[in-house]
């Protein structure tokens, strides 16, 4: 990226997208980000593995992303720009690390796009048992493509109103137990207590070391929350919407997570609730509201469907911006009449139909398979942001850089913890026999990249430069 390239707010003014992200999306974005199909199916598996402790677990990766995402905050507001993770990294670290974490970004997007399209089948088949799952996939998978060729201001409207259904459905979810934990009302009434949080084998039936073993897929519930640094470069106001979206990240997390899982596992003991079924279909189902595990099965279809489209969105983003810098074919950074990264979109999409094969050939693992690479890739992400970040504090310490209009409260001490946190999930997937295939993935992807890197290095050695935005630097 050249000097000219970037204006004054630190944004490169040529990247030609549309700024068709108004506050009222970003916002949505911001909170829909944070529910998805990890918290309305994986929470039934993890239910069943640690019991009412699963709140903590929760509570605990809660805090950590809020590190992250404040650590993400003020690189944005530093430098907002679209493909945010592979740039930081790309700065700080260097160009291998830039190429690395935007090629691992798609992937994670690729795979997850998997796992919610693998999930939408399985809430469809409640319906309609008779449809095979591959079906249902590829339909919805065609559908949502098509939305997101036209304009980022439909997929921006789209995922508003997919994030307005989740965000409602779960308030009214917080509600109605309470109302039953109140009112003693419905069948659940009669055992529904506070006291099932700790009757039932204590708050730990499993044991501590049950509990943290159910981190890996807590941090899959909560993959996607840092969409909205993607979101940056066709925000209509960065500088107003992206911290506003960030500082209401703890509150969602305790109303929603924390929440609606304390109020459910108080509803209805935990022994109840088994891997594949959504806890929410599962506590409605018990209380016996008309028809209320079927909305409660559409309020989740909807969440697969939201993070499904999410994931179009941000890989052809970041596919244009790994071709920018010249890490990806030239081709991907052509924009369409509507302004939108369309090949890169087609491409990921077509890599997601694998995920449609997998729901043909292994219906009953594919979303234990993807769940657990989608991870891998997460934190890799996560670890990239904040490794960018505690070099970036460095270097406005040292006076080489501005500082951030968005500062980290805590500034790189909480990025190290989040950091060590991050780097003990990844031991207990090693640990984990289950989860450990996916670091088997990562080696074979980290393998590809290095020899794809090597080849790039050969043919264009000027990919390997370290180019840093000249207008960004102090005097």
């Amino acid at each position: 990226m050249t000097s000219a390239q970037v204006d004054n707010a630190g944004q490169t003014s040529e990247e030609g997208y549309e700024r068709g992200l108004g506050s009222r999306q970003v916002q949505m974005i911001a909170i829909g980000g944070a529910i998805g199909v990890g918290l309305f199916l994986g929470a039934g598996a993890n239910i069943a593995k640690a019991g009412p402790s699963l709140i903590v677990m929760y509570a605990l990766a809660g805090v950590i992303i809020f590190f992250i995402m404040r650590a993400l905050g003020e690189l944005l507001l530093y430098r907002p720009v679209s493909g945010s993770f592979a740039e930081y990294s790309r700065e700080f670290l260097g160009p291998f690390f830039g190429y690395f974490t935007g090629w691992t970004y798609w992937l994670m997007w690729v795979v997850t796009g998997m796992a919610e399209l693998t999930a939408a089948a399985i809430y469809v088949n409640y319906w309609f048992p008779d449809i095979p799952q591959w079906v249902t996939a590829l339909v919805f998978l065609v559908v949502l493509f098509g939305v997101n060729l036209i304009s980022v201001k439909l997929f921006g409207e789209l995922e508003f109103w997919f994030s307005m259904v989740k965000v409602t459905a779960l308030i009214g979810m917080i509600v109605i137990g309470l109302g039953v934990l109140t009112f003693g009302f419905s069948s659940a009434g009669d055992t529904a207590a506070v006291s099932n949080l700790w009757a039932f084998d204590g708050f730990f039936p499993k044991g501590v070391g049950s509990s943290l073993m159910t981190l890996q897929g807590v941090m899959f519930a909560y993959l996607a929350v840092e969409l909205v640094g993607v979101t940056a470069g066709e925000s209509e106001d960065p500088e107003k919407t992206l911290p506003k979206a960030i500082n209401t990240l703890p509150w969602r997390i305790a109303l929603f997570y924390v929440g609606a899982l304390t109020v459910i596992l108080c509803v209805v003991k935990w022994t109840e609730f088994a891997p594949g079924v959504s806890p929410f279909v599962a506590a409605f189902a018990k209380i016996g509201i008309p028809a209320g595990a079927g909305i409660v099965n559409f309020v989740v279809l909807t969440a697969a469907l939201s993070s499904c489209n999410s994931g179009m969105y941000s890989t052809g983003r970041m596919l244009r911006n790994l071709a920018d810098s010249g890490e990806a074919p030239a081709a991907f950074r052509k924009l369409s009449a509507s302004r939108t990264p369309a090949l890169g979109i087609t491409v990921s999409v077509l890599f997601m139909g694998i995920g449609v094969v997998l729901n043909y050939v292994v219906p009953e693992k594919a979303f234990g398979y993807v769940t657990s690479v989608a991870t891998a890739a997460g934190i890799w992400t996560w670890l990239m942001i904040l490794i960018s970040h505690v070099l970036y504090r460095r270097a406005v310490d040292a006076g080489r850089l501005p500082a951030s209009s968005f500062p980290a409260p805590g500034g790189a001490k909480c990025s190290y913890v989040a950091i060590a946190f991050l780097l003990f999930v990844t031991g207990l997937i090693a640990y984990d026999a289950d989860s450990r295939v996916c670091l088997y993935v990562m080696a074979g992807w980290a393998a590809a990249l290095g020899v794809g890197w090597a080849v790039l290095k050969a043919r264009n050695p000027q990919v390997a430069e370290r180019r840093e935005p000249e207008l960004q630097k102090v005097g």
